[in-house]
């Protein structure tokens, strides 16, 4: 399948070129645009070439998943992630899989495989908002951040120090720890912040902007509105 990531990196959207009979599985909601050669196919999610995802621990991310694939000649088809930022392309193969960030994902090819019930990470998350998916299978994931993408390659011993609501996805040839750090930075949801200490060797994606933060700036604008108005 070819592909190409256009408007990098604040705008970013995915266009793939299927050849006849190929697909690719995206995230409802992402396509832009596509070619009458491309056919839809509404699924849920558990009886999927992306496995048993377990609906119940999803959270925000749709029941739902399309799949495309040109029937009767090649086309091309856009895809784009609802937050402002960059979309990487992270190839998974048998002896390379990699942990990302549910909200990360936007698209994958048929044969690659998303496992939601994975709680290898910790259940910590979950008082954040945040829970890491186990990416495995042969093919190509692409993710989407808010903000640009800031890659790092850790040699093996090498350990980086992570906030979570920054981390995007790693290696899963990478050691983490997850531990609180009181005072790293208010959250929406208050309490002390979480962060990840991840040793080498592997890939860190790290998104540059912090949707929680961002969110509280809004409010900050919005709040004095709100307020006049409920006088």
């Amino acid at each position: 399948m070819k592909y190409e990531i256009k408007y990098k990196p604040s705008y970013s959207m995915l266009v793939v070129t299927l050849e006849q009979n190929e697909k690719i599985v995206a995230e409802a909601g992402a396509m832009t645009y596509m070619s009458p050669s491309i056919e839809v196919h509404t699924r849920k999610r558990e009886k999927s070439l992306l496995g048993s995802l377990g609906l119940a621990i999803i959270g925000g991310q749709s029941f739902w998943v399309n799949e495309y694939i040109a029937t009767q000649s090649a086309g091309e088809a856009g895809f784009v992630a609802a937050p402002v930022g960059d979309i990487e392309m992270l190839e998974i193969n048998p002896n390379q899989g990699y942990v990302i960030q549910k909200s990360a994902y936007i698209a994958s090819t048929e044969n690659v495989d998303l496992n939601v019930k994975w709680e290898g990470f910790t259940k910590g998350l979950f008082g954040q908002g945040l829970f890491m998916i186990k990416v495995t299978g042969s093919g190509s994931l692409f993710i989407n951040t808010f903000g640009a993408i800031d890659r790092h390659t850790l040699q093996a011993g090498e350990t980086i120090i992570v906030d979570n609501f920054h981390l995007v996805a790693f290696s899963d040839t990478c050691n983490y720890k997850v531990t609180k750090f009181g005072g790293l930075k208010e959250t929406i949801l208050g309490g002390e912040g979480l962060i990840t200490q991840i040793t080498g060797p592997g890939d860190i994606y790290i998104q540059t902007k912090n949707v929680s933060e961002f969110v509280e700036w809004l409010w900050t604008l919005i709040e004095p509105r709100v307020r006049s108005r409920a006088r």
